[in-house]
């Protein structure tokens, strides 16, 4: 009896876990359809259709103005149709027949919209629970080669060291590690700011940290080479050793740095799709790093669940996420038709809008497909 309540009570918590993963995409692609509405609102274009969800509508209701609501069984996206968007119409208020320029602000006002919710999510993040920062939650103990270094200048991380700079630079992602590191050697000498635990709490300190390691990394996911060189320990589990570095809350920040801080933690997690994305081409990185929506709900409904800051995390991370992938110059994506758009800015006319249509068509197969594939690799 009490082991079938265990199983129903996890039963519950995963399909909690999982729901509230669906919240969170589902809020973030509302968002991103809301900016389309709203920028077209402003600019006249008629609406036909504002949809939460795609697939059987499970609720509608008409506007005076013809605009329908609708909410549909799926909450895996949603959209805003918009008068004569994929076809010549006639009406003045049909979107293709709308200035380029505000057609460009239209398809531009949903990745925006993304990013501004984000920002605003890591921004109340930030100030209610403080920033997640990497903390060197165990340090291996110094061999001999770093004995004079310790005795003379200490010159290692202590356990329980929360990073705030490295070279001078704010570090917000392990990936910042990785850039600031990339290519020193063994025993060279880096310059770290860290919060400190002490007698009477935590004191900001400058240190210097030798290197044990030389930091050289194959791509983002080689983070081992980087807690060798520092110093980080290991611990032995069933599924090999792992590395004692963990993410701390920190609220040490007054008040326009931590808005800052938000700031440039929306920046960098930008700046990491296209690292990857980079590093996609080059083949630096396998498809097997990436994950579509099926390990994309899996992790969200992980990290979501732990606690409310980390559901603000996960959710800024897949807003901010959201907000330049739609802006990247793939068919079917905002940033693709602006591509056109800009094209019959400078023409004077419009590509043929037979073939775009077919280009945005064959654009999201080919992206439903790799979805499909980067999912199946996280199979095997």
């Amino acid at each position: 009896m009490f082991s079938c309540l265990l199983s129903f009570t996890g039963v519950m918590r995963t399909i909690g876990s999982v729901l509230l993963a669906l919240v969170i995409l589902l809020a973030m692609v509302t968002v991103h359809e809301f900016g389309h509405y709203i920028a077209g609102k402003i600019f006249r274009f008629k609406v036909n259709e504002f949809a939460i969800g795609f697939g059987p509508a499970l609720y509608k209701h008409t506007k005076k103005n013809g605009e329908l609501f609708s909410v549909r069984a799926l909450p895996l996206g949603g959209y805003c149709a918009f008068e004569g968007e994929d076809e010549e119409n006639p009406s003045p208020d049909a979107f293709n027949n709308k200035k380029p320029w505000q057609r460009i602000i239209v398809l531009v006002a949903g990745a925006l919209m993304n990013y501004l919710f984000a920002l605003l999510l890591i921004v109340v993040s930030f100030f209610l629970y403080g920033q997640l920062l990497l903390m060197t939650y165990r340090v291996d103990p110094a061999d001999k080669t770093y004995e004079l270094g310790i005795e003379v200048g200490g010159l290692r991380f202590q356990d329980e060291d929360v990073i705030l700079r490295c070279e001078g630079k704010n570090i917000y992602l392990t990936s910042d590690l990785l850039s600031v590191l990339s290519g020193k050697n063994e025993g060279d000498k880096v310059a770290f700011t860290v919060s400190r635990k002490t007698e009477t709490g935590r004191e900001v300190e400058e240190i210097s940290v030798v290197l044990r390691a030389d930091a050289h990394f194959e791509n983002l996911t080689d983070t081992a080479p980087l807690w060798r060189a520092l110093g980080i320990a290991t611990q032995e589990t069933e599924g090999g050793a792992v590395y004692l570095v963990a993410s701390a809350s920190y609220r040490g920040f007054g008040f326009f740095e931590t808005l800052g801080r938000s700031f440039g933690y929306s920046f960098r997690i930008g700046g990491t799709i296209f690292k990857v994305l980079g590093q996609l081409f080059t083949g630096d990185l396998g498809l097997e790093a990436f994950g579509g929506p099926i390990t994309t709900i899996k992790l969200t409904s992980e990290i979501a669940s732990r606690s409310a800051q980390q559901f603000f995390e996960i959710a800024a991370f897949i807003g901010v996420n959201l907000a330049v992938f739609n802006l990247l110059p793939i068919p079917a994506l905002d940033g693709s038709k602006v591509i056109f758009t800009v094209i019959e800015w400078i023409r004077g006319k419009p590509i043929n809008r037979k073939v775009e249509a077919i280009i945005h068509a064959a654009g999201f197969v080919l992206l439903i497909g790799f979805a499909i594939l980067v999912d199946l690799l996280q199979l095997f």
